[in-house]
């Protein structure tokens, strides 16, 4: 089987870390900003202060989980392909910013496909085979994009919900959440072929 290259590695380390001090530092920057009602998309808006940093984030996030994609050799390839195209509409999303009055059909169609892909690649990077790492065998692969994906359509229906005050907070936890589940599956399956290799 193939194994888990390095790119991916720090790929999933640096893509929590530079997701949540994206949303941290332009949201520092943004006097009157609410991070609990306000979404991550309204600090990238072209009218906002911080819309080329927070665009950058965007994209840097994006590129991240392209290289994951690439490099997690380890995954199923359908897995490797809902990363990849995830993380092409996160450039998609930030070509096209949400205004802080209104809304962007664009930037919601490819937000609300990478939040669903970003949910469900647990499930299309599962292995059967029986010396696969056990975080991608059935068992583990489908609780996790379980929970995964019912905090995306939790997070979806607040969205879409025009009297929802806490969008920003719910927004925050799903996008922390679904980095980490790149960043614990990759560094998983890394730490145990190391291990095995030197063994």
């Amino acid at each position: 089987m193939k194994t888990i290259g390095k790119p991916a590695v720090f790929a999933a380390i640096l893509g929590p870390i530079q997701s949540v001090m994206g949303w941290l530092i332009c949201g520092a920057l943004v006097a009157g900003y609410d991070p609990v009602r306000l979404t991550i998309s309204d600090l990238a808006a072209p009218e906002s202060p911080t819309h080329l940093l927070q665009s950058s984030f965007f994209i840097l996030g994006g590129t991240l989980t392209i290289i994951a994609a690439i490099y997690a050799r380890t995954f199923a390839m359908p897995g490797r392909v809902a990363l990849l195209v995830s993380g092409l509409c996160t450039y998609g999303l930030t070509i096209f910013p949400t205004p802080l009055e209104g809304a962007s059909t664009m930037h919601r169609i490819f937000a609300i496909t990478s939040f669903v892909l970003s949910a469900g690649w647990p499930l299309a990077a599962m292995r059967f085979r029986k010396d696969a790492p056990s975080i991608i065998r059935p068992i583990s692969a489908i609780s996790i994009t379980a929970v995964q994906t019912i905090l995306a359509v939790s997070f979806l229906i607040v969205w879409v919900d025009p009297a929802a005050t806490n969008i920003g907070a719910w927004e925050r936890v799903v996008t922390t959440t679904q980095a980490l589940c790149v960043s614990l599956i990759v560094l998983n399956i890394y730490r145990k072929q190391r291990s095995a290799t030197s063994a």
